[in-house]
C-alpha cells in the first residue's frame, strides 16, 4: 500500500520502504533490515561532551564569526579544521527566526499524507526527491530515516517544481535560507583560504568562483524508533564535498565525530551551524588531520517518543 511501501522502479532493486511507516507499524521491534552489524551498533563507551580528556572537555570547538576577518576567527577556525575538522559556528549572520522557518516548514513535508509525499520519490538516477535510502546494493542494511535532497546551485539544475508545494511556506524558506547559507559557505571559505596563508578568495576560485560552485540541500528525517541501540540514523560517513552546513535539532544529541579512535557525541550549540570541512578541501589543500573525520547519527532516547528534522547543506 502506499502508506508503507513505494514500489516506482525507477532503478531501485527492491521496492523503498519508508521508515516513517516502518514506524508507525513496527510496535516495540524494528525490522531485521535496519539492525546494524554489533561493530556498528552505538557503542555503551561512547564519550560524551562532559569527559575530560587530557584535562580539558570533550567537544567540537565553538568559534564566533561575527568578524570573519579577523586574526583571531581565522586562527579558531584554522585550528579547528587542523584538529578536528569540524567547528560549530556561532553569531554566524543567518537569523534564528529564518532557522526555525526552515525546520518547521521541512517537518511539515514529513507529516504530509504520504500520498502527498510520494509524488516527489527519487530514483538512483539523481537522488532529487524524496527519499529512504542511497546505494542500490539490493538486502543491505539500512538507515533509520527517511530524507529529501534537492540542488540550489548553479541555477541551471535547480528546479522549484522538484520542491514540495506543501507546506505553502516551504519554497520560500528553502530559497531564503539557502542564500544565506551560501553566503556563509563563502564567508567560511575565505578564512580557510586566509588560515592556509593564501588569498581570500583561492578556495572560492578553486570550486568555480562566486556563482559558478555547486551547492546541494538534504533534509534527514529521523522517526521514533523503539530500539535505538541497535541502528542508526546515518551510518559513518565522511562528505566528500567541499564544506557541509548542518543545522540539527537543538535539543537532540546525536551527531558523534570520531577523534583518536573514539566516537565523541557532540553536544550542540542552539541555533549554530555545525561546519564540516569536507574531503575535496582536504584532498585540495594537502592539510593532513589530527583527526579521523567520520560521523554518525545516532538515533538516541528521545526519538522512542517524537521526531526531528536534520538540515544538511553542501558546499560547493
Amino acid at each position: 500500500p502506499m502508506s508503507s511501501c513505494f514500489n516506482g522502479g525507477a532503478g531501485w532493486p527492491e521496492p523503498v520502504v519508508r521508515v516513517q511507516a516502518v514506524s508507525d507499524t513496527c510496535g516495540e521491534t524494528i525490522p531485521e533490515r535496519y539492525v546494524k552489524l554489533p561493530l556498528d551498533r552505538p557503542s555503551a563507551t561512547t564519550l560524551q561532551p562532559a569527559v575530560s580528556h587530557g584535562g580539558g572537555s570533550l567537544n567540537i570547538p565553538v568559534v564566533d564569526m561575527s568578524m570573519p576577518d579577523s586574526d583571531e576567527t581565522v586562527r579558531a577556525v584554522d585550528a579547528a579544521c587542523r584538529e578536528w575538522g569540524f567547528f560549530q559556528a556561532v553569531n554566524h549572520g543567518v537569523s534564528p527566526e529564518l532557522l526555525r522557518r526552515a525546520r518547521s516548514s521541512w517537518r511539515g513535508f514529513f507529516r504530509q499524507p504520504a500520498e502527498v509525499r510520494e509524488r516527489y520519490a527519487n530514483s538512483p538516477a539523481t537522488y532529487e526527491g524524496y527519499g529512504s535510502r542511497l546505494g542500490t546494493t539490493k538486502g543491505g542494511h539500512l538507515d533509520w530515516g527517511d530524507y529529501y535532497f534537492l540542488h540550489l546551485l548553479p541555477p541551471s539544475i535547480k528546479s522549484h517544481d522538484k520542491w514540495p508545494s506543501l507546506p505553502s511556506t516551504l519554497r520560500d524558506a528553502t530559497e531564503e535560507y539557502g542564500e544565506q547559507v551560501v553566503k556563509l559557505c563563502r564567508r567560511v571559505s575565505k578564512v580557510l583560504s586566509k588560515g592556509l596563508g593564501l588569498d581570500g578568495g583561492r578556495l572560492q576560485a578553486a570550486f568555480g568562483g562566486e556563482g559558478g560552485e555547486g551547492a546541494c540541500m538534504r533534509v534527514n528525517f529521523y522517526p521514533r524508533c523503539p530500539q535505538p541501540e541497535l541502528t542508526l540514523g546515518v551510518a559513518a560517513h565522511s562528505d566528500p564535498g567541499g564544506m557541509t552546513m548542518l543545522l540539527v535539532d537543538d535539543h537532540v544529541r546525536g551527531l558523534q565525530v570520531k577523534k583518536d579512535g573514539q566516537w565523541i557525541t557532540v553536544d550542540p550549540v542552539p541555533d549554530a551551524f555545525i561546519v564540516n570541512v569536507g574531503d575535496q578541501i582536504q584532498v585540495y589543500t594537502h592539510v593532513p588531520r589530527t583527526t579521523e573525520v567520520r560521523y554518525v547519527y545516532v538515533v538516541g532516547t528521545r526519538i522512542r517518543t517524537g521526531d526531528n528534522v536534520h538540515i544538511w547543506y553542501t558546499h560547493p
